[in-house]
């Protein structure tokens, strides 16, 4: 990662590149795995662990320090969003690149009242809040009935390094 984009990261909070704490899944496995996989952008050491204790097929590998950058063994996930709904922080989502030929299937943490319903159209926003395309709702769940709602977007595969938020249209 470039000193500018470790700069962005820290100065806007931003991240702007691939590190440790926010690596991409490796793409031949990614493009197979239906349900999809896990991506966590979590790249500041914080004491924070609840993607690992929430994760019931261990995807997450156990932190050997509590402030550690969550590590992610992709082969073991099953896109199931616990991880998604437990962070605190926002920063785990699931991408299905199986969903369809042209669309993947982002899942989202989402915390705004009211919520999206299946079949609404919402903006596609970047880290920056930027509108990147056009997509629409799934379907919402909420996998842990205490814990964030997750917002499941059809979207075009080619964001999966970009899109990482929604906002509602009305």
């Amino acid at each position: 990662m470039s000193e500018k984009s470790i700069d962005m990261l820290f100065n806007s909070g931003v991240l702007t590149g691939e590190r440790e704490g926010a690596l991409l899944p490796p793409r031949e496995l990614w493009e197979k795995k239906k349900g999809g996989v896990v991506v966590v952008e979590c790249p500041q050491r914080i004491p924070c662990n609840p993607c690992h204790t929430s994760c019931p097929t261990g995807a997450i590998l156990p932190f050997e320090d509590i402030n550690n950058t969550p590590v992610v063994n992709w082969e073991k996930c099953t896109g199931c969003t616990l991880c998604v709904s437990a962070c605190p922080g926002l920063a785990c989502f699931v991408i299905d690149l199986t969903f369809s030929k042209e669309n993947a299937l982002y899942k989202l943490p989402y915390e705004m009242l009211p919520l999206p319903i299946k079949g609404q159209k919402v903006e596609c926003l970047d880290r920056e809040g930027k509108v990147v395309a056009e997509g629409t709702v799934e379907n919402v769940t909420q996998p842990r009935k205490d814990r964030t709602h997750v917002v499941h977007v059809s979207a075009p595969k080619n964001l999966v390094t970009v899109f990482r938020s929604i906002r509602v249209v009305k």
